[in-house]
């Protein structure tokens, strides 16, 4: 056979690899080509995606099996937007009520700061206010920071206020570039490095937010963009972080699914691309189809280090990433809680049901009036022999809500019997069998009250006015 000549560059390989220098990767230990260095794409229409964004049906999610590796960093953490994405579909705090949630999440995040951060507008006077006031609090977590527009006036209100920090909205999808800002892809990037810049030279840290960013051109536009403020990021010595904005919850965590759907590829990208360390990554997502909190978690997963939350995930439209659902998915991820208070989550509940006057709805998981209580009488019969059947953990423990059991028409005699050593916090051999004669006699009376066309469970003082009925009626007495 003839032999190669290894002079010659062949055609098949030439346009992908030729001139692109071998290095060492000290991560995985692999010999690997230089990636290709990506530049702005100019395009002179906007590139909507129709084909996965058809308008007039549903979002399609297509395929191309092109897998990314996980790479959770060693450190992750939640940033709150309660007060800045929170307000935007709510009545706005008043002062004291950020100050008080604020406070709340100082404790919930606990010594190592796993709260680090949260946002806030500066735009009316009340939000200035309460960005003083917490500040004045010298926590050092949650760290105090701002949101404004790529706009010189809006900064000068972040330079008046003295903040270390200011989150800035650069949309980043044509969609946003050309329909609403009217500007072409290089005008858009200019117009906000130039902000991005001013922020530098005042020695603010910046965090940009990328809007839309899963119906942005991603290695057209997202990357090339976040390579140039990589590079003043270098240049200036000062943090520049990239907040990844999921805005119509498009994301998908499905293995192999297309960009800018993916978000495991959104991720890949800014940190294998564009250089973007794991520490400078933040997702922000939203719920429109139901996967704020799985997307979040994926981001994670492939080398996001911050996810941004609101309380119980008020926000935009469906709302924002849920607070409290991250900090569990922390923990079954690393472990443990490092260091968080799990109860305060209870406690905020508590204030906005109490104090704001917010009703969550009552089965949203770890906060919701029901979301560890249990109505059929089968399950109830297992909670009266091992409560660990039929709860998630030790939710008493975690956040101060010992399992309940309403009692129903359904309920049974174990419903019934679980709920009275619930209430009455009996144990061992204080415990009311479920066979016992009290728990006959109230189950009666729930079964009349249902023969007679009652609808509604049985409430905490219906069902304490008949235990005391009838322990009268019986002559026995509930040591508890």
């Amino acid at each position: 056979m003839p032999g190669i000549d290894n002079n010659i560059e062949y055609s098949d390989t030439a346009d992908l690899f030729t001139n692109r220098p071998v290095s060492m990767n000290e991560h995985n230990n692999l010999l690997q080509i230089e990636e290709h260095m990506y530049i702005l794409n100019d395009v002179p229409k906007p590139n909507v995606f129709r084909n996965m964004f058809p308008y007039s049906e549903i979002p399609k999610i297509p395929f191309n099996d092109r897998i990314v590796p996980h790479n959770m960093p060693k450190n992750i953490w939640i940033t709150d937007t309660t007060f800045r994405d929170g307000q935007q579909s709510r009545a706005p705090y008043t002062t004291d009520q950020i100050v008080t949630i604020f406070d709340y999440l100082h404790r919930l995040g606990g010594p190592n700061g796993m709260i680090r951060a949260s946002e806030f507008f500066l735009y009316s006077k009340k939000d200035r206010d309460a960005v003083y006031k917490c500040m004045e609090r010298g926590y050092q977590f949650p760290e105090v920071t701002s949101w404004i527009r790529a706009s010189k006036d809006d900064f000068k209100l972040v330079k008046e206020i003295g903040m270390k920090e200011t989150g800035i909205l650069v949309s980043c999808s044509d969609y946003h570039i050309f329909l609403k800002l009217k500007m072409t892809r290089k005008q858009a990037m200019e117009h906000y490095l130039s902000v991005v810049k001013e922020c530098l030279e005042e020695g603010i840290s910046v965090r940009c937010h990328l809007e839309d960013i899963t119906r942005a051109d991603i290695y057209g536009y997202v990357v090339p963009f976040c390579l140039e403020l990589m590079r003043l990021m270098d240049e200036y010595k000062i943090p520049i972080k990239i907040r990844a904005c999921d805005t119509m919850g498009y994301g998908v965590n499905f293995p192999g699914a297309v960009i800018p759907r993916s978000v495991q590829g959104i991720i890949y990208a800014l940190h294998t691309h564009a250089g973007v360390p794991h520490e400078m990554i933040e997702w922000h997502g939203h719920n429109d189809f139901y996967k704020a909190v799985v997307n979040s978690t994926t981001a994670w997963l492939y080398g996001c280090s911050g996810v941004n939350t609101s309380l119980f995930g008020i926000g935009e439209r469906t709302g924002n990433t849920p607070l409290e659902a991250m900090v569990f998915e922390y923990a079954q991820l690393k472990g443990d809680l490092n260091g968080m208070d799990t109860t305060v989550i209870t406690e905020l509940a508590e204030y906005y049901e109490k104090e704001i006057g917010y009703h969550i709805p009552d089965r949203t998981p770890f906060v919701g009036k029901n979301f560890n209580v249990t109505r059929a009488g089968i399950h109830a019969d297992g909670l009266l022999k091992n409560e660990e059947i039929y709860n998630i953990f030790d939710t008493e423990k975690f956040l101060n809500r010992p399992v309940v059991c309403a009692v129903s028409n359904t309920s049974g005699l174990a419903g019934i019997a679980h709920w009275i050593n619930s209430k009455y916090k009996l144990t061992g051999d204080k415990m009311i069998d479920k066979n016992s004669d009290l728990v006959k006699k109230i189950k009666e009376w729930v079964d009349a009250e249902y023969a007679g066309g009652r609808v509604t469970v049985m409430t905490d003082d219906e069902l304490t006015k008949a235990i005391n009925k009838y322990t009268k009626e019986l002559g026995v007495k509930i040591n508890g």
